[in-house]
């Protein structure tokens, strides 16, 4: 057995010791979290192949990821994970860890409803839907690019003032829940298409010339949250698109194509203005077939 086993079994026995003396624990209790480190300890071993005191907060997402996939009870996965918050804290405490992965770990609420998002291609046949040879076609456009394009509440998206725009370096200011500032960066092709916007179409429906928000209605005034949800699902239909579409549903899309991509799921987080990431965890289960793809491509004992 390698010395770093030896190290964290001994230092397991001696937190289930710790827990036994110290805390108080029932024998049930202790039993079920030392069957649930052992396994921990198991899998560290047998998927990660690194020792114990590399793992990072990323592998932990990865671990309970599976738990929710395989359908393990919220009840379980609570216990779980706070006995491995338990263990990780006792050995960085003892000197084997110099940081605890579980200090942001947040296990996601199992069973509450997963968002809904639009594949790649429904995205596209919808952002193609607006006309541009209309001026109220250029302004939808942009407005439904920046709202892929960022992951934008709708309320933040309405809320938009010129000044918090930034074309040039390419992102804007967001005021989200509590009034929380965050820059959001916004990709090339939304870029021009605001840009196209403010100089060919706003300044003729800005009639005072005094309007601050991005987004203006016929008459001049900020657009509703009732006009964009009726401006989407008339597009959505247009489009093919069967399901309801909300722009609920485009930053659940932004949040999930991100992800897919390769983004992790600290950018995304900031990107979306949660204040915790197990918020941002729920859109972790769409990647099971990417995650299932690397397995079987890396994993020695797949075929």
């Amino acid at each position: 057995m390698p010395t770093d086993d030896r190290k964290v079994n001994e230092l397991l026995d001696a937190y289930l010791d710790y827990l036994r003396v110290e805390k108080g624990l029932a024998r049930n209790t202790l039993e079920a979290y030392s069957r649930d480190l052992a396994e921990f300890i198991q899998w560290v071993d047998e998927t990660l192949g690194r020792p114990v005191r590399e793992v990072r907060d990323e592998d932990l997402r990865f671990y309970f990821l599976g738990k929710g996939q395989a359908g393990m009870s919220a009840r379980s996965v609570r216990r779980k994970a706070s006995s491995l918050r338990g263990l990780f804290r006792f050995l960085q405490k003892e000197g084997y860890m110099d940081e605890d992965p579980t200090e942001l770990l947040e296990v996601p609420r199992l069973g509450s409803p997963l968002p809904k998002n639009l594949s790649l291609d429904e995205v596209e046949r919808l952002l193609a839907q607006p006309d541009p040879t209309e001026p109220l076609g250029v302004r939808n456009q942009a407005m439904l690019e920046l709202l892929y394009a960022t992951g934008l509440r709708v309320s933040e998206l309405l809320a938009l003032r010129l000044q918090d725009l930034n074309l040039e370096v390419g992102y804007v200011v967001a005021y989200g829940k509590g009034k929380k500032e965050r820059l959001v960066p916004v990709g090339e092709v939304a870029l021009e298409k605001i840009k196209e916007y403010l100089s060919a179409v706003r300044p003729a429906l800005d009639k005072t010339a005094r309007a601050r928000h991005v987004f203006l209605n016929r008459s001049g005034r900020g657009l509703s949250r009732q006009g964009v949800w009726k401006l989407l699902n008339r597009y959505a239909l247009q489009a093919g698109i069967s399901s309801p579409v909300t722009p609920h549903v485009l930053r659940h899309s932004f949040a999930t194509h991100l992800l897919e991509r390769g983004a992790d799921l600290r950018s995304v987080q900031l990107m979306l203005g949660h204040a915790s990431i197990s918020t941002t965890q729920i859109y972790t289960h769409l990647n099971r077939e990417k995650l299932k793809q690397i397995y079987q491509r890396h994993h020695p004992r797949a075929k």
